[in-house]
């Protein structure tokens, strides 16, 4: 009987407790809005919401950290489901999610700021009152002056004057060492760089302490909102990179504040800040002025840094865009008296701004950008439930060939026409379009006039595997040999 009670267990109870486990999300999450939805015309997209609490986790784990490839995960879901409008149901990330990977479904949630509300990043990490965090007028005014500070020309040609000492005196100690990590050098000169525009900061022990305060805070900022110990979210917040880092820049702005009685300017961004005023003449608190300083640094340090080094990394993958790089770029350096450019010399290098296009199109440095929906939305026919996640898989717009021929090739003259679209998205769309997009072109497009007139270099291990959680990097960091031609 014993042995009759078990089979009976195993044949009948264990399938259905994993059926039960397989449909638990989809009869909590899409079963009552589709009783809700029927007979109206309108309908929830295809998916399957997985596992109770884990939801697709494991699957998305799976296609991202074990079999590296990334684009899978949606190519699996479109030979499942169908194309249809580019939208699929889903459980990621601890939340009933809508995944949106088609142009048009992201052009329409990126432009519609008052129906998909910023859910990351971690507004405890980036400050309440930044940019990336307010709404409304307070977005609009902060937006204004951040645009103008970084992308007007004047700004654009003090930036160029600025960040290019550094840049060639890196590449010069580059080429002493030899044999480096590309990656810890370039967010080496990334960040002193973006010191001396944010807070007009000196390389020293106070820019060294910040920078791994920073590389803390930056961890936390993609990770889930775990507070215990062990996790990145708990490392910043609890080991107090914040509060660090908020420290060290308030000391800066009484020190701007006393020194220059809140008139005086040393054209850094942080007395630009101090100098916003709205309609009515108020101008920024110090809180509202600290929070905006630590997230520009967050948005502008790691990307730069990233994409930098994919930049040489690319290149030295495909010698023949490299020397094209370097006819151009050399042709503008006879007429030069020294060893810098201007900003009005970057906008005349054809050639390297599309290959600063290409760079960023391949390096995919964000791969999914997450937004809320605030209320139910419809699309095409399909709905977007209230309070679920909009998951933008920005990656896949840049990465699938319906978009781009051969998009896994390095190909600059790609961007001879501009792309369809909606299909490049690298700095997301709509009003909340990344404010530094244009600081970090010219700060690319400066390093490789640099790189290509006067170096050479050579990846030590080219077959290195690619990793993609955080951020896209080989797992080496791209170790390289380097010189001077």
């Amino acid at each position: 009987m014993e042995a009759v009670w078990l089979m009976s267990w195993v044949l009948g109870i264990v399938p259905l407790l994993g059926w039960l486990l397989w449909w638990w999300n989809e009869l909590r999450y899409a079963a009552p809005l589709k009783l809700k939805y029927s007979g109206t015309g309108a309908r929830l997209p295809p998916g399957h919401m997985g596992f109770p609490f884990l939801g697709e986790m494991i699957t998305f784990l799976w296609y991202f950290k074990v079999l590296r490839r990334p684009d899978e995960f949606i190519n699996s879901k479109r030979r499942k489901y169908g194309d249809g409008v580019g939208m699929y149901r889903t459980h990621l990330f601890g939340s009933p999610s809508i995944i949106a990977c088609f142009p048009s479904i992201n052009k329409f949630v990126f432009k519609s700021d008052d129906l998909f509300s910023l859910e990351w990043p971690n507004v405890d990490i980036v400050g309440h009152l930044s940019l990336v965090s307010v709404h409304g007028k307070a977005h609009a005014r902060l937006r204004s002056y951040v645009s103008n500070a970084i992308n007007r020309p004047d700004a654009l040609r003090r930036i160029t004057t600025v960040v290019q000492p550094r840049m060639v005196a890196a590449l010069q100690s580059w080429a002493e060492k030899g044999r480096l990590n590309l990656y810890d050098e370039a967010k080496k000169v990334t960040f002193e760089n973006i010191g001396e525009l944010f807070v007009s900061f000196e390389p020293g022990p106070v820019l060294d302490s910040m920078d791994k305060l920073f590389e803390g805070l930056i961890k936390g900022v993609r990770a889930q909102p775990f507070n215990f110990p062990g996790t990145a979210y708990h490392h910043a917040i609890q080991l107090q990179c914040r509060r660090k880092l908020e420290t060290i820049f308030r000391v800066e702005l009484e020190k701007k504040k006393k020194n220059g009685n809140g008139d005086e300017t040393t054209n850094d961004l942080m007395d630009g800040l101090k100098q916003i005023e709205d309609d009515e003449g108020k101008k920024l608190s110090d809180q509202e002025v600290l929070d905006n300083i630590i997230s520009l640094v967050v948005a502008g340090y790691e990307s730069t840094s990233l994409a930098s080094m994919w930049a040489l990394y690319y290149l030295s993958k495909y010698p023949n865009v490299l020397q094209k790089l370097r006819e151009e770029n050399m042709a503008i350096r006879k007429n030069k008296k020294r060893d810098f450019i201007t900003s009005e010399d970057v906008s005349k290098l054809k050639y390297t701004n599309k290959a600063v296009e290409e760079t960023i199109r391949m390096a995919n440095l964000a791969a999914l950008v997450f937004r809320l929906a605030t209320k139910e939305v419809e699309f095409e026919g399909y709905k977007i439930p209230k309070n679920w996640k909009v998951i933008l898989w920005v990656r896949y717009l840049h990465t699938d060939p319906e978009n781009f021929d051969d998009p896994m090739c390095f190909n600059p003259d790609r961007w001879n026409e501009p792309a369809r679209s909606g299909t490049y998205q690298v700095f997301g769309g709509g009003p909340r379009i990344c404010a530094g997009n244009m600081l970090a072109r010219l700060q690319i497009a400066l390093l490789l006039h640099h790189l290509s007139v006067g170096y050479k270099w050579e990846l030590l291990n080219p077959d290195a595997e690619i990793m993609y959680l955080s951020h896209p990097k080989p797992v080496d960091g791209v170790e390289i040999n380097f010189s001077e031609i």
